[in-house]
């Protein structure tokens, strides 16, 4: 074989990207082929060895961990589950003695099952009135081993002796999680949604599948390799989940983006299929690789937290960035290339049925804002502030079960427990007394003179009698602000006085003082993880675009719509607008909802300014350039945002709260930023920037590593072997 070697001086040598995606087109079959193996055998593997899913809620140097820690050193023998059957009888408990005995003793016989209280004898399970009691039911394994058939077994057979007027409820962690949930359900919703969107897109049913074809092998993949990894790394349970919501979305997104990319090639005249599929690819697939490693930035900037529960997080949701971005470049080349011939008729055939000039109406906006441009930049900010205020109000904690559906045995259980035993019943404080048995006395007397508790148990001393503990009841309910304020109260001024008084020392603890240490470890460490991820994030565009300005317009307008989803989320949770159940802010979510919307703004800010950038180094018109790059982009920017609303959107429909949080923010994050900010507001912005939103100065120019988005030499196409 011959080699041309004054081609090979000329052309410019394939870059990474460029070379694998290349291989895929040319091994179309194989890379499919490949695919299908890998996500089949991670899939059979994971399904094989089964998940080992652990929540670590860990925070060390806090008084809760070291309430933790100290019940750990003095009670070796270790920590088993539990649960409790809450009953009701209208027509008081004492009547319903041998219906409860006949219960208990069933539940007894249980598997796993190490004891039944029994209310009639228990000091504190029966309310005054004698209509309401718990039973707790200590099992004899710990929490994550217990398996949830089992727990389910306890509510069912439980649950056979109620009739009308008792009431037979289970309550519990562990009989929140055994509920059934609809999984699925929202996925399905999305997916489908999705489709839609696509079709009226494309005009095509084929071109409108290849992207969440794309989606859903990247998504698979990363299922199967997130159960394995959860043997080697501390994974919570609820990462899967997360995971699926942003991988589902990102990946139609970044396949959605090349996909469009060569449309538009073959429908501006660009006649062979792989020459449009390698400009794609040299171009939005860059975009996408660069848009794919801002999100990395922001989910590793979790780490800069130091919260052990994050970090599993953070590593199971850029795993699936990861495999987006990888399915993106060697999958959909593939995907394009077996399919091409009928996916350019079909593209052809759609654009000979417009009427019109592509991006038309896009180009009149973009002309309409620059006529104007301080009154839509002032009232789009306008509206990003006021929809971010409420954020300033938002009160972190963690759901328990008084924020469950009402339907759940676990919600009523709690409800039952608070009209019975008062609304801090299911949350009490753990208040542990190290020192002589006169400053335990002396605690009980304190906490029970506090205005803010309901009751005290009598202190209680661990098999090696060093350690007392007292529960504390407050008045108020566990996720109520005032028992945060108790909380507060009593480390930083009730407990230190008693302190003084006495030879011991005192720390307070519990569930409600955990979600208290909790949200002020993330409030502390916020401020280091913004810097790290705004700073990365904005170096990055500084390289790539050669720009001061726009990377700061970037941060800025980022920071803002994030503070607006938050806003709403405040809105409608803590507040409890459109009907939801009001409480606090699931701790981790501002922050995970900072890393993800932060990553994914870029990807539209990236698609829109680097065909901006491009117009303009054509044509050095920094109007006709924005109008240019809104015209080309404008649609597919707000088709993929409308995939990703209905994808994250279709989270609201789950059950768990914690995931609705997560699928409203994201949603009206990527509402506002691909309608108001990348359609209005930016093309405000650099119409007012004009020709100075591409200064840099020359010593950073020289300091700064060149980073191209599109290739300027494109190497000769290589014929694709079929």
């Amino acid at each position: 074989m011959t080699v041309d070697t004054t081609a090979r001086r000329t052309t410019t040598r394939p870059g990474l990207l460029h070379r694998i995606s290349g291989w895929s087109m040319r091994h179309a079959g194989l890379a499919l082929l490949l695919w299908v193996v890998v996500v089949a055998a991670v899939t059979a593997a994971s399904t094989v060895v089964g998940d080992s899913y652990k929540n670590d809620t860990s925070l060390p140097g806090t008084d809760s961990q070291r309430v933790t820690d100290i019940f750990r050193a003095h009670q070796p023998q270790g920590e088993t589950a539990s649960v409790q059957i809450v009953v009701r009888a209208d027509g008081g408990l004492d009547a319903e003695n041998s219906r409860m005995a006949s219960m208990l003793a069933v539940v007894r016989d249980l598997p796993h099952v190490a004891s039944v209280a029994d209310p009639f004898t228990s000091p504190g399970s029966m309310s005054t009135d004698r209509r309401t009691a718990y039973s707790t039911v200590s099992l004899d394994v710990a929490e994550v081993d217990m398996p949830i058939e089992d727990v389910r077994t306890i509510i069912h057979r439980a649950q056979d002796f109620a009739r009308p007027g008792f009431q037979v409820e289970v309550g519990g962690d562990l009989a929140r999680n055994a509920a059934d949930s609809s999984g699925g359900a929202s996925e399905g919703a999305g997916i489908l949604a999705a489709l839609v969107i696509l079709v009226f897109l494309f005009g095509s049913l084929l071109a409108a599948t290849l992207p969440l074809l794309t989606a859903a092998f990247a998504v698979g993949g990363t299922l199967g390799l997130l159960v394995l990894l959860s043997h080697l790394f501390t994974v919570p349970d609820y990462t899967a989940p997360v995971m699926m919501l942003v991988g589902l979305g990102v990946g139609i997104d970044y396949a959605l983006l090349i996909f469009s990319r060569y449309r538009h090639e073959l429908v501006t005249g660009q006649t062979d299929r792989r020459q449009a599929a390698m400009v794609a690819l040299d171009t939005a697939g860059r975009s996408v690789m660069f848009a794919g490693c801002t999100v990395v930035i922001a989910l590793l900037g979790l780490l800069a937290l130091g919260l052990g529960s994050l970090q599993g997080v953070a590593l199971g949701v850029t795993l699936t960035v990861l495999m987006t971005m990888l399915a993106a470049v060697t999958l959909l080349p593939a995907l394009l290339t077996l399919f091409g011939k009928r996916i350019e008729r079909s593209v052809r055939k759609h654009a000979a049925k417009q009427r019109r000039t592509p991006g038309d109406g896009w180009r009149k906006l973009a002309a309409a804002v620059q006529r104007g441009p301080w009154v839509p930049l002032v009232l789009g900010t306008l509206a990003l502030v006021a929809l971010s205020l409420p954020a300033l109000g938002m009160r972190l904690g963690f759901a328990d079960a008084g924020t469950d559906d009402p339907a759940k045995t676990s919600r009523k259980a709690y409800d039952l427990l608070a009209d019975g035993f008062g609304p801090g019943f299911n949350g009490p404080l753990v208040v542990v007394s190290q020192g002589d048995q006169a400053g335990a006395r002396a605690l009980g007397q304190t906490l029970a003179a506090d205005p803010g508790i309901a009751a005290v148990t009598p202190a209680q001393l661990t098999p090696d009698g060093k350690i007392a503990t007292v529960l504390a009841f407050p008045k108020s309910a566990p996720q109520d602000a005032a028992t945060s304020d108790l909380v507060q109260r009593l480390r930083d001024d009730t407990l230190p006085k008693l302190e003084a008084q006495t030879r011991a020392t005192y720390l307070v603890g519990g569930s409600t003082a955990a979600a208290d240490d909790f949200a002020s470890a993330v409030s502390n460490r916020l401020p280091v993880f913004v810097l790290v991820v705004v700073g990365l994030s904005a170096l990055l565009l500084m390289a790539v675009f050669r720009s001061i300005l726009i990377p700061l317009k970037a941060a800025v307008l980022n920071l803002l719509s994030i503070g607006a989803s938050l806003g709403v989320i405040t809105l409608v949770f803590q507040q409890g607008w459109f009907g939801a159940q009001p409480g606090p802010i699931e701790a981790f979510v501002p922050v995970m909802i900072f890393a993800i919307v932060f990553g994914l703004s870029m990807d539209y800010e990236v698609f829109l300014v680097s065909r901006i950038h491009e117009e303009w180094r054509r044509t050095k018109d920094a109007r006709a350039a924005v109008r240019e790059g809104l015209a080309t982009t404008g649609s597919v920017i707000t088709a993929a945002a409308a995939i990703m609303i209905v994808v994250f959107g279709a989270f609201l429909l789950s059950p768990d709260r914690m995931l609705k949080q997560f699928g409203l923010g994201l949603a009206t994050a990527v509402l506002l930023d691909a309608l108001l900010i990348r359609c209005v507001i930016v093309p405000a912005v650099l119409r007012l920037f004009g020709d100075r939103a591409w200064w840099l100065p020359r010593g950073l120019d020289r300091i700064l590593p060149k980073l191209a988005l599109e290739r300027e030499d494109q190497p000769e196409s290589e014929p694709v072997r079929r």
